[in-house]
Parts: structure tokens; sequence; C-alpha cells
């Protein structure tokens, strides 16, 4: 899979006219053409092995990554801003190899993560240590600026939060189960029943938010221009690039110095009007980089709405189910007719900011609409996998966690919400579906 941005640095100090970045970003944002490769990040807490609610320190953080820069990884090693661990597989020819990569990478990581006393936690969102900064960067600085405008919801997205993040080619040009416009529309509306499938973040502040994902939660709290989708009733390469024209432009870099932070600037309104200094290539490249929509589209389709899972290869499972389901022509053509009754009740709203997958992050595969698609994708999948070359142990896994949750109507936060209550304690179920969103800067804990 090609990197969208890295398309962008052919002129870097040139200045870049409106017209030029919809040119742009149309040529870059869909690489077309059969479906042939695979990827996924996965994103973990890092934290002591004598007790994950315990904090570690910036200096044995540092100390572990500086270890692991060193080890010999074929993933991509990067830290979030709150010290989260991320490694992003290359792009690979099929499922297996992928797995293959990324399990071999995770068991480096591990070793030497233990040598440091350090493990990692597969959890969507930090249930027991609030928002606290590590990395110290430019950056960084202008995005805890720009994020705070809207509450606390940015400082935890950066600091607290973790995900599975599935990285799939666009697809054909031509129209059909496997064409990219078809595979844009499947992501947006399959991505809700990842969101209520995959839930693994019903804590913050080690008490239940009221949400299943509430990591899906703080990205409907950033806002739409950060955080969500374009209109889906269009062409997308059209759509994409209306959206990140008209998206707030996160910061103003400078050489030296803190990095200028704008309110209200778009990206279309600065290169209109040349102020602060005119946008150039490399601008554009950056900016491309703060949109942090459910889907975005880099050449390749990065799916971002998946809550970081439980156990070691908890991952697999995700990624298994999202590979299936968009790159087997039979799975995709059932998940697409599983889905399009859901559409209905997105009203029309770009995700995530719609009824639907605000349904998704707050009562899960409770909802029974949600349930019923989820049960019919996951049997695709699974007539799917050996079709694309799964072993019997990664078929095993899906079909263990459709029977320990899907069919059942739960997912992992289920059983984090269980043990906060004590298996004799019924657990305190979220909000009725079709209560609103919790408002920009309300305290998630309400």
């Amino acid at each position: 899979m090609s990197d969208s941005v890295s398309d962008c640095r052919e002129q870097p100090r040139a200045a870049v006219t409106e017209a030029e970045v919809e040119a742009l970003v149309r040529g870059i944002c869909f690489k077309t053409g059969p479906p042939r490769t695979v990827g996924v990040e996965v994103e973990w807490l890092v934290h002591e092995l004598r007790g994950p609610q315990l904090p570690v320190t910036p200096e044995r953080l540092e100390a572990a990554y500086a270890a692991l820069r060193t080890a010999p990884l074929r993933s991509a090693l990067t830290v979030e801003p709150g010290g989260q661990l991320e490694l992003s597989s290359p792009p690979a020819a099929s499922l297996m190899e992928c797995i293959g990569t990324v399990s071999a990478d995770l068991g480096t990581a591990r070793a030497v993560l233990r040598g440091h006393d350090l493990g990692l936690a597969g959890i969507g969102n930090d249930p027991w240590r609030p928002p606290r900064r590590f990395l110290r960067e430019p950056r960084y600085d202008a995005m805890e600026a720009c994020l705070d405008r809207t509450g606390p919801a940015g400082r935890a997205m950066m600091c607290t939060s973790a995900s599975v993040q599935v990285c799939l080619d666009a697809g054909n040009e031509e129209p059909g189960p496997l064409g990219h416009g078809r595979r844009w529309w499947l992501a947006h509306q399959l991505g809700a029943v990842l969101v209520a499938a995959f839930a693994n973040s019903p804590l913050a502040g080690r008490e239940p938010t009221g949400w299943l994902s509430t990591r899906q939660l703080l990205w409907m709290e950033i806002g739409a221009g950060r955080a969500g989708a374009p209109p889906l009733d269009g062409d997308p390469r059209a759509a994409w690039a209306r959206h990140v024209l008209d998206a707030p432009v996160m910061c103003v870099r400078r050489d030296a110095g803190p990095w200028d932070v704008p309110e209200g600037l778009t990206f279309r309104e600065w290169a209109r009007s040349g102020a602060p200094r005119p946008p150039t290539h490399e601008d554009l490249d950056y900016h491309l980089t703060t949109l942090f929509p459910p889907v975005r589209p880099r050449g390749h389709l990065e799916l971002r709405m998946i809550d970081a899972q439980p156990g070691e290869d908890g991952w697999i499972v995700p990624l298994a189910v999202t590979t299936a389901l968009f790159d087997d022509p039979e799975a995709a053509e059932t998940a697409y007719r599983a889905v399009k009754p859901l559409a209905e009740r997105a009203q029309s709203l770009p995700a995530p900011h719609n009824p639907l997958w605000i349904d998704a992050a707050r009562t899960g595969l409770a909802d029974p609409e949600l349930r019923e698609v989820a049960a019919a994708c996951f049997a695709a999948a699974l007539e799917a996998l050996p079709r694309l070359g799964a072993t019997a142990e990664v078929t095993g896994a899906v079909a263990a966690y459709r029977d320990r949750y899907v069919s059942r109507g739960r997912c992992p936060a289920d059983d984090l919400l269980d043990e906060f209550h004590g298996t004799d304690r019924p657990r305190s179920r979220p909000r009725p579906t079709g209560a609103a969103p919790v408002p920009h800067g309300k305290d998630i804990r309400t």
C-alpha cells in the first residue's frame, strides 16, 4: 500500500493553490486496482508488570523504547503522545503473511519490555489513569492546544486511547463488490458494526462512562471537522477533497519556537488568503496527517474504528474478519446486503456523528439490529477465511469470538464491566438508544 502523503512532497517549498490542493488530494486518496495487500496497526497501553493500573515513569518508558528501537522489527515502531506503543505492519501479500509478521514483532517487543518489567494491555481506553503526555514535541504541543478548545476529549484521545487499525487496498476503479466506491461506502456502514462487536473501553477514571466504546465517544467529542467523515452521497474522491479543504488547520508550523494554532482557519481559507504565510505542499502533507476520520483514504483505506483488543492475539480477530468481509467477493456482497438496512439509521449524517454510530458505541451488540448484522457478517467471514488462506487456528479464533460475544450480544467491554461490578452484581447498562451524545467539553464520566 502506498502512503498518500508522500506524493505531496514533489515541491516541498512551493506554495500550493486551492485548485492544486483539490487536484492533488483527488489524485492520491484512492489508488485503485484489484485488492492485493493488507496491513494492520496495533496500539497498546504500556504498563507495569506488577500492576497494570500503575503509571510508568517517563524515564523508564524512554529506556524501554530506546531498547525497542534497536530490536529487529519488520513493523514500524512509533510512540503515541501518552506513551502508547504502536506497531504498523508493512503491506502484506496475504492475511497470514500480515499476521505472521506482526505476531513475530509483538513477541520481540514483549520480550524487550519484559526486560524492563513492563507489559502491554489491549484496551481501547485506559481505565485507570488520567491523560498524561509523554512526548514533548512542537507537533503535540500544538495538537493539545488545538484540541483543548473542544474540551477534555482531545487529551484523552492523545494519551489514553488504543486501537486496531486495519489497512486495505482501495479496490477496483470499476463498480462491483470490490470497487472502490462500494468499499468506501461499506467501510462507513460496516464500521458501526465493528465498533459494536469489538467495543472494549467502557471505563475512564476507574468508573463506567455509560458507553461500551468510550474511545469512540472521544472521537465524537473532538468534532466532525477533525474526526468526522465526509458525506457519502457523491463521488468519494471529490467528497474527500472537499473535506480536506474545509477541515480546520491544526497548526502552522515554524522553523523555531512554538507552532501557531489558528482558530477557525480552514485549509481552503488558508490557500485563498495566504495568511499568516502561503501554505506549501509540505503543509498539505502535514494537514492530511491531522485529520482523523473513522475511515481515512491514504491511497488505501485505513479503518480506524476498532478498539484495542484483550489478550496477546486478540487483534487477529478484527483483522481477519474485516479483511474477509472486504477482500473476498462473496463475503463482501453478503456484508453489503447485510448492512444496507443500517444506512437508514445513519440518517444520511456522516460517521461517527450519526445515530447508528452513537448507538454502536453506547450499547454495542445489545442493540438487536446490530447484533443480527454482526452475526451475518461473522458467518460470511468464517466461510471466506479458508478461501483467503487463513489457518484453522485463525478461523477457530474467529469462531470462538463469535460464540463468546456475537452470538450472545456481548463484546469485550461487557467482560470489563462484569469484572468492575463483580459477577454477583448486575452491571449498569448504557443510556437508552436514542439519547443524545455527551456535549463537547463535558466530562465523559457523567
